[in-house]
């Protein structure tokens, strides 16, 4: 697979909300909190194209990532994929970017996940450790690596 991440612009917005709630739909509708307006909210007060980029699998958009690096840890914000794109090992090639960066700059990253949802098995799965629960969420964070990974 050729994976390529490609900048964002405040255009993309609707694009990305778009992204956002059909893959969080099934977890959001199981917890009985789907509420497409809520979701496009929330994305949109704290959007920052600079740190959000498309993810292309072969040439074909599969999702996005947002990634605020300015923080220590890093805040791995989003990371979605199209519901029929997923399962196909893209999610995990957009992390193997990532953390080769963050290991290269010695960057723990955290991340949340919704209570419930698979994205929990997925981000345990690529190494990160569960720190702590809120209400609806569950929050991680990898320590960066030494050395190759296996």
């Amino acid at each position: 697979m050729i994976l390529n991440l490609s900048p964002t612009t405040l255009d993309d917005a609707e694009a990305l909300v778009a992204i956002r709630i059909a893959a969080m739909r099934e977890s959001l509708e199981a917890l009985g909190r789907f509420d497409p307006r809520r979701a496009r909210e929330r994305f949109l007060a704290g959007f920052t194209p600079a740190d959000c980029r498309f993810v292309e699998a072969d040439g074909v958009r599969a999702g996005f990532v947002l990634l605020r690096r300015q923080t220590r840890p890093w805040l791995l914000d989003h990371l979605y994929i199209e519901p029929a794109m997923q399962g196909r090992g893209i999610g995990a090639a957009v992390l193997a970017a990532i953390f080769a960066e963050a290991d290269a700059q010695a960057a723990p990253i955290r991340v949340g996940a919704l209570r419930g949802s698979a994205s929990n098995r997925f981000y345990q799965r690529h190494g990160f450790v569960r720190t702590d629960e809120a209400e609806w969420d569950i929050h991680y964070l990898r320590e960066p690596r030494d050395g190759p990974r296996s």
